[in-house]
């Protein structure tokens, strides 16, 4: 066997480790610019990654301050689904930030690593606005609002806060938390440590600390915990996902770009308020 035949066979037998990342703001809507985590976006890598021959793991590279429960819980169960049908374990490295619906992401996998300085956990829910009443006394302006049903203007943010409608929004957290927590005793189970009271009170850690919480299983970059486990010949691939086409529509280029600027302006203030409550 030739120099060249050696190599290829060595290269045909190197250990393969599919990476997919698990990157943003978790959320439903997509811009031209960018693309939310949500389960629509990332499918497609996922199924990829799992569909890999000899892939010895799936590595989930996640860095997420979290966002929509509902995208954080199909994403999860849909790598657990695809793990369960390929027999391929899972490992999430948690990179700046893993912290509520991104630990939800982290916790489908089958272990998971930090750095020290990651912030992980959050396992919470969180609701936020503002109130304009104020605002349309001061400026002088009417809102008229006609319904059928009186709570269909729950939570109107140009209308006074009223006790009833904060208690529903609290039941309705409480329902998502309780399926929050459930999720994590179910993937981390005996590992957790410390107290459940704290650990579920929506408070975060450093990815040390987690360690010591049983919220992580080790610490270490995914590059070096997979050679050690796997090999130092062991194949990284990037699964990235696909380019989106520009799609013109009746306005053309420019009408495309500029509705598109306002949006991702506000989507990204939106992304940065998400990183800075864990000063990112």
């Amino acid at each position: 066997m030739g120099v060249f035949s050696s190599l290829l066979f060595w290269r045909r037998k190197a250990p393969i480790v599919p990476v997919v990342r698990l990157s943003g703001v978790i959320a439903a809507q997509q811009s031209l610019a960018r693309r939310g985590l949500s389960l629509e976006a990332v499918e497609p890598q996922l199924k990829k990654a799992f569909s890999m021959k000899r892939a010895k793991a799936v590595v989930l590279l996640v860095n997420s301050p979290g966002g929509s429960p509902v995208q954080s819980s199909l994403i999860g169960n849909r790598i657990r689904q695809l793990a369960g049908q390929s027999d391929i374990p899972v490992i999430a490295f948690c990179e700046d930030v893993a912290a509520s619906g991104g630990y939800w992401l982290a916790a489908a996998a089958d272990e998971i690593f930090a750095n020290p300085a990651s912030v992980v956990g959050s396992i919470g829910v969180l609701w936020a606005g503002f109130g304009f009443d104020k605002l349309l006394d001061r400026i002088g302006v009417d809102r008229r609002v006609y319904t059928a049903g009186e709570a269909k203007v729950t939570l109107d943010p140009f209308q006074p806060e009223r006790e009833e409608d904060v208690a529903r929004l609290k039941s309705l957290q409480v329902d998502i938390h309780e399926q929050f927590i459930a999720h994590i005793e179910a993937r981390r189970g005996s590992r957790l440590k410390g107290d459940r009271k704290d650990l579920f009170s929506g408070a975060f850690w450093t990815g040390q600390r987690a360690l010591d919480l049983g919220l992580v299983d080790g610490i270490g970059d995914y590059r070096q915990v997979i050679a050690d486990r796997f090999g130092a010949q062991t194949e990284f691939l990037m699964i990235e996902p696909k380019r989106k086409l520009l799609s013109l529509g009746g306005g053309g280029v420019s009408a495309h770009i500029n509705s598109s600027v306002v949006g991702d302006v506000a989507e990204r203030a939106v992304e940065r308020a998400y990183f800075a409550r864990y000063g990112l």
